[in-house]
């Protein structure tokens, strides 16, 4: 492994700052053939709830020119059949598991934090682009008084490290890093999904079952950098970049914005091995440059 590309975020040591984006990489294991899972910084692993989920009825996926639109709706096995029978499943790969959760409450989040608070855990993502039931339906992620509440209850209930995976649907993304930091939050993750939504024009109707989806893809790459450079101004905590990265220069950007790690999210679907490809070429970009090590490149925009 080499000495260039190994970090630590909020105590968790990573072999390499390119981690595999929650909801593309399934559980880790699905792309054991094609990815040597250690020499990843960490698998964010796909999104759990509290019960199980079917997610989102008729068409979930739909192209777009530089991207993707997603309306999965969340579908999981739930946390009672992840800690039973995925996480000692996985467990072997010695990489770090990182557990992005989602719940329609506040006391969901604490209460999955209290199940997950177990070892083989490294970290939890927590995912508050979801709406508060309780609440009228409020989005967590758009609201610095919700995103507050949801990361101190989880930060309560557990251990580990809690990563906060900001929504970029909202006018001011500082304002919700500044309210989940304040909150205790270790670490913030973004960018999560643009909404967006596609037509056919043959039927008149939406693509998406659930009319809209969630964007990612390339299209969103400088919205995404944008956003990590201005949060890496606003906080002191780590910044986990993410939004459209597909080649070692895309991840450049996102070290040189401020983010001290990476994820690569979409274009895992277009070639299983991208990461690794990415993570080669990252060691030859820090040697050209003549950096002893990734943390020599994060922040250092002119």
């Amino acid at each position: 492994m080499s000495e260039l590309l190994k970090t630590e975020i909020c105590g968790i040591k990573m072999n390499t700052p390119i981690l595999a984006a929650s909801g593309t990489f399934g559980f880790g294991e699905e792309y054991e053939n094609f990815v040597d899972l250690q020499r990843l910084g960490g698998v964010m692993v796909k999104c759990i709830t509290l019960k199980p989920r079917s997610g989102n009825e008729g068409i979930r996926i739909a192209e777009t020119p530089m991207g993707m639109l997603n309306s999965i709706g969340l579908e999981n096995p739930g946390v009672e059949k992840f800690l039973s029978e995925i996480l000692p499943r996985i467990k072997k790969y010695n990489m770090n598991v990182i557990v992005n959760i989602s719940g329609s409450s506040v006391e969901d989040y604490g209460e999955l934090a209290k199940l997950l608070n177990v070892d083989g855990v490294a970290a939890l993502e927590l995912n508050i682009s979801c709406p508060n039931v309780k609440d009228g339906g409020i989005i967590f992620g758009t609201d610095p008084k919700a995103a507050f509440e949801v990361t101190a209850e989880a930060k309560k209930n557990t251990d580990k490290p809690v990563i906060v995976k900001l929504s970029p649907n909202v006018t001011d993304i500082t304002e919700i890093a500044l309210a989940a930091e304040s909150a205790g939050a270790d670490c913030l993750s973004l960018i999560n999904t643009l909404m967006g939504m596609q037509i056919n024009i043959e039927t008149f109707k939406p693509t998406l079952g659930n009319i809209t989806g969630g964007l990612s893809g390339s299209a969103i790459k400088p919205v995404a950098v944008r956003m990590v450079y201005q949060v890496a101004r606003a906080v002191k905590i780590p910044i986990i970049g993410m939004g459209g990265i597909r080649t070692c220069a895309d991840a450049a950007e996102f070290f040189l914005a401020g983010a001290s790690a990476v994820a690569v999210g979409t274009a895992n679907f277009a070639d299983p091995n991208i990461m690794m490809k990415i993570i080669a070429d990252l060691e030859k970009y820090l040697q050209r440059h003549k950096l002893n090590n990734i943390a020599e490149l994060v922040g250092k925009v002119k």
